[in-house]
């Protein structure tokens, strides 16, 4: 499903010096697996998801999406196959304010294959229990609410993975359970796989795979020598 080669990406600082963020010599995923990788904040995890959707380019290196080669591909491209076959969890939901929960999916429905589905939506969000908060706008669901909205979002076009960036870092404990919980039976569910990355010990505690981005990155192994 999901295959990582020599992937590297630096930035340059406000001061002018080039940072090296990510550099992953090699990691792959299977179709339909759930895993975690532990991370710090300021680690480069966002990072990786962002090159793993095509939203950020890489500098050198290969990611490889159900065959597809997303690091091949030009920003339409990208857009393309982020659209066929990832669902993302943003930390900050990313919710478009002027626009309903019900809007928000069909909105992220027509940039997929099949376009928008009303009745899909809202089956959707029916699965996230928010039947009854349809035609209402972000400001005015509590955070929980407009979390499950994201997830519905994520899953609308069927992705054959989702990526998770701390995905119950704007909730309480128990909130964050029961989305996480959720988050994982609707992947199932769909068969969809699933890669989080947290720095919450909570969360990551709920998988039974989970890796350290840290050993993973040489980027951040070379910065701690």
């Amino acid at each position: 499903m999901l295959e990582i080669t020599d992937l590297k990406k630096s930035f340059r600082t406000p001061e002018g010096r080039m940072v090296e963020v990510v550099n992953l010599e090699s990691f792959t995923f299977a179709a339909g697996a759930q895993a975690a990788l532990r991370g710090e904040s300021g680690s480069g995890k966002t990072t990786l998801l962002n090159l793993i959707a095509g939203i950020v380019t890489a500098d050198s290196g290969t990611v490889r999406i159900d065959g597809a080669e997303m690091t091949a591909l030009p920003e339409a491209g990208r857009d393309r196959l982020r659209a066929e076959k990832i669902g993302y969890i943003f930390q900050t939901f990313n919710l478009l304010q002027g626009h309903t929960a019900l809007e928000n999916v069909l909105l992220g429905m027509g940039f997929g294959p099949r376009g928008a589905d009303r009745s899909q939506a809202r089956q959707l969000l029916e699965r996230v229990g928010l039947a009854h908060r349809l035609d209402h706008f972000p400001r005015q669901l509590s955070t929980g609410q407009q979390q499950r909205v994201a997830v519905a979002r994520a899953l609308a076009n069927r992705p054959a993975l989702v990526l998770a960036d701390e995905p119950t870092g704007n909730l309480d404990r128990r909130h964050a359970a029961e989305a996480l919980t959720l988050i994982r039976e609707i992947c199932r569910e769909s068969g969809a796989a699933l890669l989080l990355v947290s720095h919450d010990e909570t969360a990551l505690a709920q998988f039974g795979q989970v890796g350290d981005f840290a050993a993973l990155n040489r980027a951040v192994r070379e910065a701690c020598a």
